[in-house]
């Protein structure tokens, strides 16, 4: 256990090392490409690909990391985020949104690799590990890399203020690439490589717990990132005036604290040591709580209520509540799943997760150019709303094991 203990921390150090970059590159774009003039809707199309391809590279990315390794498509997922920066800080003429689009989706493509890789890793490293030790190892984990990546939105923000956008660039560049050549000595070459060579139609599941998960991640995080990704931090900007620093100052902290939540999500459900993790009715319960808070934000901007306050109160609750059901889906994708076919099934899972940010993302930039912020949380309501219902359908982990090993 000693060996695992010291590979999960190095898969966590570099996953954690991507995440800076990744949230950082996110608020710089969002951030210096509305000061050029574009458009929200513009913005969010910038992201288009990197959503896109991010549904792309989980499909192949489970298949390949289990024929070759998670350490491997790890690594290349951060070479390949290493291109996407440097990429970016060419001239202003040469940042046309075709050019931009396509770093982005190397970016994404980069992310996907790297956080399907990361996560996928801990069952294999953890294999021996009761359910409630696997969900606090995934909680961990999952809840650190959303801390650090509100670090990186603070980052992205402070550096673009101080240094610019290019240099800001270049030093995310050469951070990453030092984490990268650490963890290419660092890991064993076949961390959740199949014994057998899978094929690639494999990568599509047929457990029907699994796909039901996906379903309801698809719409999880699509109703994050409708109002989150383009029209929070314009309207914190346009609306409230808040500075490059304020605002990625309040994002950060919003997933720092979400990070945090996640992390410390066992003993907030309170899950005990060597004990049951969380189930099906777990995940109904809290996806059902989520549903009211984008709802009621809504209405409290709608009846003229302070907008500062509406928002920072219910970003709070918000945060804390998704957050809980973001842990309990990363616990149960790996609970669902057997160790040999865990990359695969990881893979699948985070391309539903990737198909939900990029229509949150396309949505994001259209309703708030159409309907406001209030729209964008209207949008966010019906997301959750159908996410409820599809947990509705959700098997216990018991009857899905059952059913698994036939």
């Amino acid at each position: 256990m000693e060996q695992g203990l010291k590979n999960y921390l190095v898969v966590t150090g570099g996953y954690w090392a991507f995440t800076i970059t990744d949230g950082a590159i996110r608020m710089l774009v969002v951030l210096y490409f509305h000061l050029l003039g574009y458009s929200p809707f513009e913005v969010a199309m910038l992201f288009l690909f990197y959503e896109f391809f991010g549904i792309v590279t989980n499909l192949v990315g489970g298949w390949l990391g289990a024929r070759i390794g998670l350490n491997l498509t790890m690594n290349i997922g951060m070479a390949m985020q290493v291109i996407a920066l440097l990429a970016l800080t060419v001239p202003d003429s040469w940042l046309s949104v075709v050019y931009v689009m396509v770093a982005q989706a190397i970016s994404g493509i980069a992310k996907d690799l790297n956080k399907m890789s990361a996560k996928a890793s801990v069952k294999t490293l953890a294999q021996d590990s009761s359910d409630s030790s696997l969900f606090k190892w995934v909680a961990v984990l999952t809840g650190s890399k959303n801390a650090l990546k509100g670090a990186g939105f603070f980052i992205g923000a402070g550096l673009l203020q101080w240094i610019g956008f290019r240099s800001s660039l270049a030093v995310l560049a050469g951070m990453l690439f030092i984490v990268l050549l650490i963890t290419m000595w660092m890991l064993p070459a076949a961390v959740g490589k199949m014994k057998s060579k899978p094929k690639f139609s494999q990568v599509f599941s047929n457990i029907k717990a699994i796909n039901i998960l996906s379903a309801a991640r698809f719409f999880l995080f699509g109703s994050r990132d409708i109002w989150f990704v383009v029209g929070l931090p314009v309207f914190l900007y346009e609306t409230l005036k808040w500075n490059f620093s304020e605002v990625g100052a309040f994002l950060a902290l919003w997933v720092i604290g979400y990070g945090i939540v996640q992390a410390i999500s066992p003993r907030l459900l309170g899950i005990r040591k060597d004990g049951k993790g969380p189930d099906a009715s777990s995940a109904r319960f809290w996806v059902f709580a989520l549903a009211l808070l984008p709802a009621g934000i809504a209405l409290a901007m709608q009846q003229g209520w302070p907008q500062d306050r509406v928002l920072i109160i219910g970003l709070i609750l918000f945060g804390i509540v998704f957050a809980i059901n973001s842990a309990i889906h990363s616990y149960l994708i790996l609970a669902y799943s057997h160790h040999d076919k865990v990359a695969m099934n990881v893979g699948f899972y985070y391309m539903s997760n990737a198909g939900g940010r990029l229509a949150g993302t396309v949505l994001s930039g259209w309703a708030y150019q159409t309907q406001g912020l209030v729209g964008c949380l209207w949008w966010s309501f019906a997301f959750v709303l159908l996410a409820s219902i599809i947990s509705l359908t959700l098997p216990s982990l018991k009857t899905s094991r059952g059913i698994a090993n036939v």
